[in-house]
């Protein structure tokens, strides 16, 4: 179905921004934009449009999930690391799919997905929400993107390179890589800077990278007129970052006061990713025990760190970070950041701050010249956050780009 000029009559508006909703509104989407959004209760001219009466239901942005993994189709990370290119395209069109259905219409990936998939998407070659890629994630020898085993023996002297992951060490490398994402299309650089959870060699307090290695990503950012996100779980690592001049902090699930007032006043954003973290605990046992262990450390401090960084402020962006079967519980996450935040500030973070975050100022929010990315919403999620955790049910219609790829009409 393409639709070059669709009304949505009748409807109560979320417009990203303002945590009161306005009633009856008509907005009048031209050419993938926002034409016009009415005052309430005042009808629109139709001009020819198709028509959508929505009785009131309810109309927010499309979602904007900042930390995903188009290419994550098994939580093993060596596979994934050792898959050809090609078949990691194909299985992420079908992850990607069917993500776009859970009403998030913009997704942000955090390593692996490329020039060739953005590409892919935006000539509609795959239905997918549109890819803010930024290329292979760049790690330290021993750094969380490292996912060699420690008995691994290095018959050579090169650099690793997976599917997901490149190694860099020294300012020079990382000034390299850096320029190689960027040049191969990459929309932001991504870099680990604490340890993590699934990598086997590194400890969670780990820091990584230099400051003069990280000052060089930043600074090759820059000259392309964007920026760095950096997985960072320890309050030293989020404040490394946020002095170095890192815009997105990815995860800080051992964010302090003292660290969150820092990244706060250095204006940095923080990406929680709770979901994830939820999804590993339920199968713990199944974890090998460092791993375990790691996960034990982050668990119980991650609704702390968000709660630190509401109260001092911090930007705070919407991730998921999900791998293999844990995709299709990305809007879990609502419910999880519901329990620090408001259900205002929870919207809010899932488009309008997210959008801010990508540096993509057209997207997130309902306003006149926007791009038209819609959901509209049987229930109201300021009041009743628990209707996003359904979108099967609950999502009634998603536009993209103002063409509808799910209606009830």
């Amino acid at each position: 179905m393409d639709i070059s000029s669709l009304i949505l009559r009748g409807a109560t508006v979320f417009d990203g921004c303002s945590p009161l909703p306005l009633a009856d509104v008509d907005i009048l989407l031209k050419d993938g934009l926002i034409h016009t959004v009415s005052s309430p209760g005042q009808r629109l001219l139709s001009e020819g449009s198709t028509e959508i009466e929505l009785n009131g239901q309810f109309v927010m942005p499309g979602l904007i999930d900042a930390h995903f993994h188009c290419n994550s189709f098994t939580l093993d990370i060596p596979v994934l690391e050792q898959t050809h290119e090609s078949y990691a395209t194909l299985k992420a069109s079908e992850l990607l799919s069917d993500t776009l259905l859970r009403g998030f219409t913009t997704v942000r990936d955090a390593a692996g997905a490329n020039h060739g998939l953005v590409r892919g998407v935006e000539e509609g070659v795959i239905s997918s929400p549109r890819i803010l890629a930024s290329g292979k994630a760049i790690s330290q020898t021993g750094g969380h993107g490292d996912f060699r085993p420690a008995d691994q023996i290095q018959l050579c002297g090169c650099a690793s390179h997976g599917s997901m992951t490149v190694i860099a060490d020294g300012e020079d490398q990382v000034r390299l890589a850096v320029r190689e994402q960027l040049r191969a299309g990459a929309s932001q650089i991504k870099l680990f800077v604490s340890g993590g959870v699934l990598s086997p060699t590194d400890p969670i307090w780990m820091p990584q990278f230099t400051d003069a290695e990280i000052l060089a990503a930043v600074q090759e950012a820059q000259t392309r007129r964007t920026y760095v996100m950096a997985h960072a779980h320890t309050a030293d690592a989020s404040a490394r970052c946020a002095r170095l001049g890192v815009r997105s902090i990815e995860h800080g699930t051992l964010i302090d006061a003292e660290s969150a007032a820092f990244i706060a006043d250095k204006g940095s954003f923080v990406v929680p990713t709770l979901v994830i973290i939820e999804q590993l605990y339920k199968q713990i046992n199944q974890l090998p025990p460092d791993m375990a262990n790691k996960l034990d450390q982050v668990r119980d401090r991650a609704f702390d760190a968000v709660e630190h960084c509401v109260k001092a402020g911090v930007s705070l962006g919407f991730g998921t970070d999900l791998f293999g079967d844990f995709h299709g519980c990305e809007n879990e996450e609502f419910l999880l950041r519901a329990k620090v935040q408001s259900n205002f500030e929870v919207l809010r973070s899932a488009t309008s701050v997210n959008a801010e975050l990508i540096n993509q100022p057209l997207l997130g929010k309902i306003q006149t010249g926007c791009i038209a990315d819609l959901l509209v919403i049987d229930g109201n999620p300021l009041e009743d956050i628990r209707v996003m955790s359904t979108p099967e049910e609950s999502f009634t219609t998603i536009i993209k780009a103002g063409q509808p790829v799910k209606t009830n009409f």
